[in-house]
């Protein structure tokens, strides 16, 4: 009995019994197939199954309803940068833990093995459709994107490369908000990402942020909304607290629509909502239009 309680389960999705009558089951029974975790991917909006493969290929976004599914930093640095030339920053610049808060380092180790990423952002100088650009990517994969001072820092030293550089930066933000384990290591990360971002438009510099899903707490209070250009892709979801605390707080049922892309559009929150599909090539137009021979 117990062990039977206790035995390790394979890692299977199961097809249900159809009808057939086969030898040996009950009348009109088909054998359960087995399928490989993975193979198959559910929609988490309308439900639909779809081969992962399949999703891949339309760059995670479902075919059925447009819901953009999340994708992790390495993804979107392959979808939008061109092939070759990426040169990745800090990649070995990873969090400590500065307060020895309960439980945290270990936490540390196992986002590190859940993710296969070193921090919730990874920044790097590549290309666009041949436009040179620095970039810093977040990744929701990680400790839910939060902010700690890595993030920070590492975000930082991206904006200063691209004010040196004198080339044009963009944020692909995604994040729950602050790293609470970092306290105010974490918080102050918001002023100075702001003040390099200050810096960087004092010299003429283009930022472009482009916001995904979900986009909340420090980091959209921050950089994530102080770009020249704020884009988000459909759906994303954005804003400073959450939706059941602000209703809780106002007493008040919110639109359903309510941080989403589309609401912060029609409220001049944003400049564009761009699908995913049509990201890459929107950027490289923005990054030729503004374009200046020998940098900004």
């Amino acid at each position: 009995m117990f062990k039977d309680l206790f035995q390790k389960k394979r890692k299977y999705a199961t097809i249900p019994s159809e009808r057939l009558g086969t030898e040996g089951q009950q009348e009109g029974e088909r054998p359960k197939r087995e399928i490989p975790e993975g193979l198959m991917n559910k929609c988490v909006k309308c439900g639909t199954i779809q081969y992962s493969k399949e999703l891949e290929k339309n760059l995670k976004v479902c075919q059925e309803c447009g819901h953009h599914m999340r994708l992790n930093a390495l993804e979107r640095i392959q979808m939008t940068l061109d092939e070759t030339g990426f040169e990745e920053f800090d990649a070995d610049m990873i969090s400590v833990d500065p307060l020895q808060f309960p439980g945290y380092a270990a936490k540390l180790e196992q986002q590190k093995m859940k993710s296969g990423l070193r921090e919730a952002v990874i920044t790097g100088q590549g290309s666009i459709l041949g436009q040179p650009v620095v970039v810093a990517v977040m990744s929701f994969d990680f400790f839910t994107g939060s902010m700690g001072s890595v993030v920070g820092e590492k975000i930082t030293r991206a904006i200063e490369t691209a004010t040196e550089k004198r080339l044009p930066l963009i944020i692909f933000s995604t994040s729950g908000g602050a790293r609470m384990q970092e306290s105010i290591l974490s918080l102050m990360q918001m002023a100075k990402t702001s003040a390099a971002l200050a810096r960087f438009n004092e010299l003429g510099g283009l930022y472009i942020s482009v916001i995904t899903d979900p986009t909340t707490g420090g980091v959209s209070a921050s950089f994530a909304t102080l770009g020249d250009i704020n884009i988000a892709e459909p759906g994303a979801v954005f804003g400073f607290a959450g939706r059941i605390v602000i209703e809780q707080t106002i007493r008040q049922k919110l639109p359903d629509d309510f941080q989403t892309a589309e609401f912060n559009l029609a409220h001049g929150q944003l400049d564009m909502v761009v699908h995913r599909k049509d990201m890459r090539s929107t950027l490289g137009k923005l990054l030729d239009m503004h374009a200046v021979k020998g940098g900004f």
